[in-house]
């Protein structure tokens, strides 16, 4: 269905894609904030005072596991950290907007982007499959194929 907004047809599809874009790219400033935050503190302090303020289990391997990792963050790979994350979350950002405006190029460069990255998700998958890898691809591959029929159904119409 298709609903109609200053003369632009915007179908749920496309404002559904954009809702997802939107959502990853506040998700991706909000982490590119934090680790801005933590660029001159110690995160691992950081951290263990945030698990025993949430009465966490000091000994579960899964908290140890990301104190571990967290140790081997310093400055520099939080500054690489925060300027990744502010490019994926403004390009996310510039894909939702134009979605979000019913907007062809916008069609094109998330298909273009989208489409780009699924050589890494599939060889992280043959590395270490994992379900939540295997969906996020799943819902990449159908936001390319489902902008592809979009772009080829209003092939001529004014966008």
């Amino acid at each position: 269905m298709t609903t109609e907004k200053s003369g632009h047809k915007k179908s749920r599809g496309l404002m559904a894609i954009a809702a997802l874009k939107f959502a990853n790219g506040f998700g991706l400033l909000a982490l590119g904030l934090g680790a801005l935050h933590f660029l001159h503190g110690d995160l691992p302090k950081e951290f263990a005072h945030w698990m025993e303020l949430l009465r966490a289990d000091p000994h579960n391997r899964y908290l140890i596991w990301v104190l571990q990792k967290l140790s081997n963050v310093d400055e520099h790979r939080l500054r690489q950290l925060s300027v990744g994350t502010f490019f994926y979350s403004a390009l996310f950002l510039l894909e939702g907007t134009g979605l979000a405006l019913a907007k062809r190029w916008a069609e094109y460069l998330t298909i273009v982007t989208t489409a780009s990255l699924m050589p890494i998700e599939v060889y992280e998958i043959y590395v270490h499959p994992t379900w939540p890898r295997v969906v996020v691809l799943l819902v990449n591959i159908l936001v390319v194929a489902y902008l592809i029929v979009e772009l080829r159904r209003t092939k001529g119409q004014p966008h």
